[in-house]
């Protein structure tokens, strides 16, 4: 084999390694979190305007979580039921082998929804997600799936 044939393919596997993308160890995996000063600072409020993934992560969606206890119980009152269902949230974070820091993406849908509610949800956002806020949206509706429930959490979550 000629000298010249055997720099080019030293040259071309080092290209090739150099384009294939490689995992990044476990504690350098985190999501970008994107509040542009052009727009309203939405932090205090419990949300991030953006969330950026890493490269080559997994996604997974976790359906809607009520506040319904282990036994299927369920409060009449907001506060509860929306404390319950951020607690099953995170149960089903751990199912999956997750952790909150890892969900970029938050649906909420509020039955009668007024701004009295605002204080309670932004509260547990907070208590469950600390400084690394996800997107967010909130969703006014008149009704769920089951009459008394009265909130519900769906996440898209970002995985190692």
């Amino acid at each position: 084999m000629s000298r010249a044939i055997k720099h080019l393919l030293i040259g071309g596997l080092i290209i090739m390694t150099i384009a294939v993308p490689t995992a990044s160890p476990a504690n350098e995996f985190k999501l970008t979190i994107v509040n542009p000063q052009a727009l309203y600072d939405p932090s205090p409020n419990g949300y991030s305007t953006a969330v950026i993934a890493p490269l080559g992560a997994r996604i997974a969606y976790i359906s809607g979580q009520g506040g319904q206890d282990s036994t299927g119980a369920l409060s009449p009152d907001f506060a509860v039921q929306v404390k319950q269902a951020y607690a099953n949230l995170h149960a089903a974070l751990e199912g999956i082998g997750a952790r909150p820091d890892q969900v970029a993406k938050l649906t909420v849908f509020v039955v009668d929804h007024d701004m009295s509610k605002l204080e309670v949800l932004t509260r547990n956002v907070k208590d469950m997600f600390g400084e690394a806020l996800p997107a967010q949206t909130l969703v006014p509706v008149p009704k769920l799936a089951i009459d008394p429930i009265l909130f519900e959490v769906e996440a898209t979550v970002i995985l190692e």
